[in-house]
């Protein structure tokens, strides 16, 4: 053959197959054509290697169901079992048919059928495996991107919720001072319109806004910019407080950005800010009158004291009020809290600006007056402040009055620090409260050692009682028409060792003072009535009752007690109270009184006229004794009006069937006097001086019928 008859060999028919035959097998897909009996007629070579085959595996006249076999062995997936799905294959008729087939080896082909027009068919075979990877990949990646954005729109939404939800306003500025976002509440807080905020609003034009809605502070505008433009620029976080000129408070936190921009929220803090003001008054000042308490006071006594040199003076005037408990348990005390916070008002009026009124008590008040120069502008403020207390007060209808005591401490000479000047103001006013009341005193330095003596007696007189320094002394109350001892006053004498025996006026105001009067009281009690158990049985005993024992719940039982240990009959115990007693709980101390009145106890009411509303009193309960005051018995010969008010009080009682005992009868004139006047009975030194109870049973009971020796050798 020659070289000119090369090209047209091959470009003949077996050529051309050859060419054909050999794209066939190039191809990346398999490839095999079988005939209508579902015999192999092709294969190529790509279907050879995607199945591992041999040629003589797919030689021309093989069964296609022997490939199928071949594929199932290699790890096809298939849902029954292989013969099954052999069977099921083969009997299918030839028709386009695309399948896509798993095997266990992870590949994925992709197998077509396409009919044939001689009854056979060609099926091509894909590996896609790569191809559905990264389908499933591509699927993934935007089933992930669709998550992202979905997240990123919850987020976003999240956050315009958040951001528009707090109640601090919030704005982000870029490094040139230019809005980058706010939220609504920031708009809201400074009134400023919605419309005319929005990226890119310089921080100036801002303020213009706020300026003009007048949500801005008090500093003028440019100034307030400068401020603001300076906290921008600063690299460190910020927190400031600005008053308003609206009257809000706002706390503004600033914090720096790393691009040189700042975030800033903006919190209403009014209410915040207006709690802690008026936590801050109430930690400082008295709740019912408003005036300073005692810390405030301790401060600023100190800031005065510094700030006071050379001739500069400070004074203390420590006052309380007189009479006050009397108010407080006649009106209630509703009307004593009104009366205080009027109290509080007066002493406002007399004060100049750089002195300090305090409440450091119930009824105690206490005024700085600082600077002064002399210690008469202490005096004149003290006056002043007495006759303006003095004066009435009117209080929803009722009339009510008090008076006051002031004592007052000086600087430097009294004391240079807060607490040694209250000291010595307070001793100043117990001496002042000694002294009559409704008066003033300056501190002098024997009130210091007159209150030293005065805890020593008070814990003497605690001591006193386990320690048996009381002694009970009887002063005899005398019919004045038999001129018969018709009952025996009980009355306490303390033997204090080292200082003989103290008068009861000394030590029983103390002893009410500190709450010892109750169980002393009680004692009183449980002695006279074992003594009156001695005594014949026609003489009674009387004992005073304080009107602090009457505060308690065992009054009654101790009184029970007594009488059953000493076997007294209590138509034998008299009970004497002043009209005091029935000025605090009225209404319980009545109730007490009847209890005693029931078990036979018989009930007087001593010192009659001088408290209050003796008559109304006198309607209240009914008495067995009136015992008349000694001041009007003492000048009942001279004074003409003593003996209309003994006459009165003696009708009264004989009136209301009570008897009536003139006390402190010292000459027989005064007897004559208050026997003509219709007196049942007399008690006073005319008689007999108060004496111990041996005196008494030897000068006055050793010869009278029913004395009972018997009692008095089982307690001696």
């Amino acid at each position: 053959m020659t070289d000119s008859e090369q090209p047209a060999a091959e470009a003949g028919p077996a050529g051309l197959q050859t060419r054909l035959e050999e794209a066939i097998h190039s191809l990346s897909l398999g490839i095999v054509i079988f005939d209508r009996d579902r015999k192999v007629v092709f294969c190529n070579r790509r279907y050879v290697e995607m199945y591992g085959l041999t040629p003589e595996q797919v030689k021309p006249g093989t069964p296609t169901s022997e490939l199928i076999r071949r594929r199932l062995d290699l790890g096809l997936k298939v849902g029954g079992s292989h013969d099954a799905y052999i069977r099921e294959r083969i009997g299918r008729d030839i028709a386009l048919d695309t399948t896509v087939q798993e095997f266990t080896d992870g590949r994925i082909i992709a197998y077509t059928v396409r009919p044939l027009p001689d009854g056979g068919g060609i099926a091509t075979h894909e590996d896609i495996t790569e191809r559905e990877e990264l389908q499933a990949r591509l699927k993934q990646e935007c089933e992930r991107r669709k998550e992202q954005e979905d997240a990123l729109r919850v987020r976003n939404f999240q956050f315009d919720a958040a951001v528009n939800n707090m109640s601090q306003g919030l704005c982000f500025f870029n490094a040139d001072h230019k809005l980058i976002i706010c939220n609504d509440r920031f708009l809201e807080l400074y009134d400023i319109p919605a419309d005319k905020v929005g990226p890119g609003t310089t921080l100036s034009e801002i303020v213009d806004l706020r300026y003009e809605a007048g949500s801005c502070p008090a500093m003028p505008r440019d100034e307030y910019v400068r401020w603001r433009t300076n906290i921008g620029m600063s690299n460190e976080a910020r927190d400031s407080i600005v008053e308003l000129k609206n009257g809000k408070t706002f706390k503004i936190r600033h914090r720096p950005m790393p691009d040189l921009g700042w975030v800033a929220t903006h919190e209403d803090i009014t209410e915040q800010r207006q709690a802690e003001v008026k936590i801050e008054h109430m930690a400082h000042h008295d709740a019912l009158t408003d005036l300073a308490n005692r810390a405030l006071l301790n401060e600023r006594l100190e800031q005065v004291l510094n700030r006071c040199h050379g001739a500069q003076k400070v004074a203390v005037h420590h006052l309380d009020l007189d009479q006050f408990k009397a108010v407080n348990d006649t009106f209630g005390h509703p009307t004593g809290d009104k009366l205080l916070k009027t109290v509080a008002d007066r002493l406002r009026a007399l004060v100049r600006e750089t002195d300090t009124i305090a409440r450091t008590g119930g009824d105690e008040f206490v005024i700085v007056q600082a600077p002064i120069s002399d210690p008469t502008e202490a005096t004149t403020l003290a006056q002043q402040i007495i006759g303006w207390i003095s004066e009435p007060y009117d209080i929803e209808g009722q009339q009510a009055i008090v008076g006051t005591s002031v004592g007052i401490a000086v600087s430097p000479g009294d004391g240079n620090a807060p607490d040694k000047l209250l000291r010595n103001a307070d001793l100043a006013l117990y001496r002042a409260k000694g002294d009559g009341r409704s008066t003033f005193r300056f501190f002098e330095p024997d009130m210091d050692e007159q209150m030293q003596a005065r805890r020593i007696m008070e814990q003497d007189l605690r001591k006193a009682l386990p320690a048996g320094e009381f002694e009970l002394y009887y002063q005899p109350v005398v019919n004045l028409e038999s001129n018969d001892i018709s009952s025996l006053e009980a009355l306490i004498r303390w033997n204090r060792p080292d200082a003989g025996q103290v008068p009861p006026s000394i030590f029983i105001p103390l002893a009410e003072e500190i709450g010892f009067i109750v169980p002393l009281g009680e004692w009183v009690i449980r002695e006279a009535c074992l003594a009156a158990a001695r005594w014949p049985e026609h003489l009674k005993v009387a004992v005073n009752i304080s009107a602090v024992q009457f505060r308690g719940t065992s009054l009654l039982p101790v009184i029970v007690n007594a009488l059953a240990a000493s076997g007294l009959q209590p138509t034998r115990l008299e009970i004497e109270i002043t009209e005091t007693v029935l000025l605090r709980d009225r209404e319980a101390t009545l109730a007490v009184l009847h209890q005693l009145r029931a078990l036979g106890v018989r009930i007087a009411m001593d010192d009659f006229g001088t408290g209050y509303s003796s008559l109304t009193y006198l309607q209240s309960f009914p008495f067995d004794k009136i015992k008349i005051d000694r001041s009007f018995v003492q000048d009942i010969a001279e004074n003409a009006g003593s003996l209309y008010i003994v006459r009165a009080v003696a009708a009264l009682a004989k009136g209301m069937g009570m008897t009536a005992t003139a006390e402190g009868v010292e000459t027989t004139e005064q007897r004559d006097n208050i026997a003509a006047v219709g007196c049942t009975e007399m008690q006073g030194y005319l008689f007999s001086k108060p004496l111990p109870v041996a005196e008494i049973e030897r000068l006055f009971l050793s010869r009278l019928p029913g004395r009972d020796d018997s009692k008095t050798a089982a307690v001696a």
